[in-house]
């Protein structure tokens, strides 16, 4: 487990309130794009994307006419995107206790999602598995149990006694599991899984400015976001090599693609 100062919802509402919605992204080659593409094979298949955030994948699947609809429980994230866009199909809900009828969607795309939850994780997953068509698929992410994580952590820690906010009690802000770890709760649930793997969401190095790309040495959310987090020369290769020597202490997550039996 990971803790902060503050809690796990409070830290996504404050980070959704901050930026605004996201255009569609606009890198196939990417997570999580690259990975709901390899998922959603029917373009006439309904789509929940569950934890839809500020809606970059959403909207890429809505410009392209996909019937998805999308999902969150910050209700700042979904006033956002209906704000932005009134045709997109966005709730508020709880992964735990879906609204949705038994096998109403063929595919699931649940990025950075369940590792939000310090509870119900097995409820969250059997629930995506009751809403999913028989042969439907779910893609999925979830926060590494590695160096890479404890590295973040740390540095999050020291940015945090830095500015004085360590003081108070500690809250729950992420669970972080093991590749095994990750595939049981699946195939418990019922799945066969299709593929697993450690992924770069934003590369460590990407932390440091001097590693990043020259158009992303100024950070903006929205647009890495967009486009994905962009190293420099130098940072691509030495992520790389970290990549190539230990692909599970290096990725920051794993995604999980699997097919409901």
């Amino acid at each position: 487990m990971t803790y902060r100062s503050k809690s796990v919802k409070e830290y996504w509402a404050a980070r959704w309130e901050d930026i605004p919605a996201d255009v569609p992204m606009d890198n196939a080659h990417v997570y999580p794009l690259k990975y709901a593409e390899m998922t959603v094979q029917d373009k006439n298949g309904r789509i929940l994307e569950a934890g839809c955030g500020a809606g970059r994948i959403l909207r890429y699947y809505h410009q392209h006419g996909y019937d998805i609809v999308g999902m969150d429980y910050i209700d700042v994230a979904i006033s956002k995107l209906k704000a932005i866009d009134s045709t997109l199909q966005v709730e508020t809900g709880d992964i735990t206790a879906l609204r949705y009828p038994d096998q109403s969607f063929k595919y699931v795309l649940a990025f950075g999602l369940y590792h939000n939850l310090e509870h119900d994780l097995d409820k969250a997953i059997g629930e995506t598995c009751r809403v999913l068509e028989r042969g439907g698929a779910v893609c999925a992410s979830f926060r590494a149990d590695n160096i890479q994580t404890r590295m973040t952590d740390w540095l999050a820690e020291c940015k945090s006694k830095k500015a004085g906010k360590t003081a108070g009690p500690r809250a729950f802000h992420k669970m972080n599991l093991s590749k095994d770890e990750f595939a049981r709760l699946f195939t418990r649930a019922g799945f066969l899984i299709e593929f697993i793997g450690p992924v770069e969401n934003m590369p460590f190095l990407y932390k440091f400015a001097a590693f990043r790309a020259s158009a992303h040495k100024r950070f903006d959310e929205n647009k890495a976001r967009s486009e994905g987090y962009r190293l420099s020369w130098l940072g691509r290769h030495l992520q790389n090599l970290l990549m190539r020597l230990m692909p599970d202490q290096f990725c920051n997550i794993y995604v999980l693609i699997a097919r409901k039996t």
